[in-house]
């Protein structure tokens, strides 16, 4: 990991000297956004700060048995009001949305370890190199010898289990075990986490998952497992985007494949794609994704575009 020393020391001040804090979640709000500032959300407040959390959706449904913490919505916020925010994970999601509405004096905080970052903020902690944000929070929080609680150790674990796919990825280092061991002694449920976020499935999200398999195609040339999923097919299964999460982590499994790639529709005319692969398979899917505008990882990256998707004689097409 980067020596972050100043900038973890110039953090401490600016919570010190800061009594309203706004935490920013991005779009799409996963469990490394979520953990990430779950957690500080709860060390603040074990300050005697107060702090709110923004993002432009809802609380993940499947992190409300973890948590009586909720979203809310930039829009019904003060935004003038805040000391400073810190935005953690994939804050080109939704964080350049609120930045020209805080004034000058607000101190902007950014957790990242997506590389292709282009924000600017008073203090930017970014490695690519990391598992996740929630493991520069970690870092931290260990830097300044802060006291991880019981809640603060789940939510830090719920983003490591999620941006390491329980331990699978090749981005779970020496470091991310030692600092799971760590977060478990302190309280972490490793059963419990993965009970809500992983195994607990509703029979809506069963049903869009055996439609986005029952899509699934290969194209042996390249290794590319592919599937799509309509504004149609979440509709008749009254599920939600937030049941789209796994697929394309769950096709990258299957033998012979080298990367995969979920198509889904999503509203305003935009359609999302989710790429994935592993080390060992030698694709970097950032490069498909920036050729998309998108971004993210070597293994794990997105893009959105516009238009709608059609199933044609040859396959599917974005029109």
């Amino acid at each position: 990991m980067k020596n972050f020393t100043t900038e973890f020391n110039s953090l401490a001040y600016v919570i010190k000297k800061s009594q309203r804090l706004l935490l920013f979640a991005h779009n799409g709000p996963d469990g490394d956004t979520a953990g990430s500032v779950l957690a500080m959300k709860e060390y603040l407040l074990s300050l005697g700060k107060e702090a709110e959390i923004a993002c432009n959706e809802p609380l993940p449904s499947f992190l409300e048995s973890l948590t009586a913490f909720t979203f809310k919505l930039p829009t019904s916020l003060d935004l003038k009001s805040y000391d400073a925010v810190i935005a953690c994970d994939s804050v080109e999601r939704g964080f350049q949305s609120i930045l020209p509405d805080l004034p000058e004096k607000t101190a902007t905080v950014i957790f990242d370890h997506h590389p292709d970052i282009k924000l600017s903020a008073d203090i930017i902690i970014l490695d690519a190199t990391s598992s996740s944000a929630c493991e520069l929070i970690y870092e931290y929080f260990a830097s300044q010898e802060i006291h991880i609680t019981k809640n603060i150790a789940t939510y830090l674990m719920i983003g490591v289990l999620s941006d390491t796919g329980n331990f699978q990825h090749s981005n779970t280092s020496t470091r991310v075990l030692e600092i799971s061991s760590d977060l478990m002694k302190k309280g972490a449920s490793f059963s419990k986490i993965i009970e809500a976020t992983f195994a607990n499935k509703k029979l809506s999200t069963l049903k869009l998952w055996g439609i986005a398999f029952e899509k699934a195609k290969i194209n042996p040339k390249n290794g590319l497992i592919t599937t799509v999923l309509t504004q149609q097919d979440i509709e008749q299964c009254q599920a939600t985007t937030e049941d789209i999460g796994q697929v394309a982590s769950i096709l990258n499994t299957v033998p012979g494949t080298k990367f995969s790639l979920v198509l889904s529709e999503r509203e305003n005319g935009t359609i999302k794609g989710s790429l994935r692969s592993e080390q060992y398979k030698g694709v970097d899917v950032s490069e498909i994704a920036h050729l998309f505008g998108g971004g993210g990882h070597k293994l794990a990256s997105g893009f959105e575009v516009k238009g709608q998707i059609k199933e044609t004689a040859t396959g599917w097409e974005i029109v």
